[in-house]
């Protein structure tokens, strides 16, 4: 069974000043870690094994430049798995498996229709996973499926300082969401999997 989830965020940043003005001391760009998620209680899953597959092939090539962020799609779903994902069953033969469809960000240039109005940048950042568990001894399969997106826009002339501070808002922010939506997808499409769930679905 698949569910998908569309997350759309506009950030739009009229008029904003690039700030170009740099002193010796902080001419190392700002560095960002990949967020991690163990605050929270793995999900325990009764699988023998999680296998984490990536599906996904950067370009390296305009529109997509997922590679320029500071904080790579791909990798932080690959440490969402291993932080969020246990497997608990070592006797069983089930499998699953996190895929990586998709983890890519493309640009595109929006010109200015109006006279001094700055052109402008949208950023779309895509992420697409899916959650499969197998079965061998039954023949079975199950899955679930999340499709998020966020998109951003700033003004063309912001300086890669800045620009790598909302890049990386703009990752923090997809994966805050994934991260809830996942979990909820689990628990209620794949709950014959989930040791101990208890999850209860509310109808409005």
């Amino acid at each position: 069974m698949k569910i998908f989830s569309r997350i759309f965020t506009v950030l739009f940043l009229a008029g904003l000043a690039a700030s170009c003005a740099t002193s010796n001391d902080e001419a190392e760009p700002r560095r960002y870690s990949e967020p991690r998620f163990t605050s929270q209680a793995p999900i325990e899953l009764k699988v023998n094994r999680i296998e984490v597959v990536s599906e996904f092939t950067p370009t390296f090539t305009r529109p997509n430049v997922e590679h320029l962020f500071p904080i790579s799609i791909e990798r932080t779903a690959r440490i969402w798995a291993k932080d969020r994902l246990e497997a608990v069953d070592f006797s069983s033969d089930k499998i699953a498996q996190f895929i990586i469809k998709d983890a890519s960000v493309t640009e595109q240039v929006e010109k200015s229709e109006k006279v001094f109005y700055k052109d402008r940048i949208k950023y779309r950042a895509n992420l697409h996973v899916v959650i499969k568990i197998s079965d061998p001894r039954k023949q079975s399969s199950a899955e679930t499926s999340i499709e998020a997106w966020r998109e951003l826009i700033i003004p063309v002339d912001t300086d890669i300082e800045e620009k790598e501070r909302y890049w990386n808002g703009m990752v923090t922010k997809l994966f805050d969401e994934f991260n809830l939506r996942m979990e909820q997808n689990i628990h209620e499409y794949l709950n014959l999997y989930v040791q101990n769930n208890s999850y209860i679905r509310e109808y409005n």
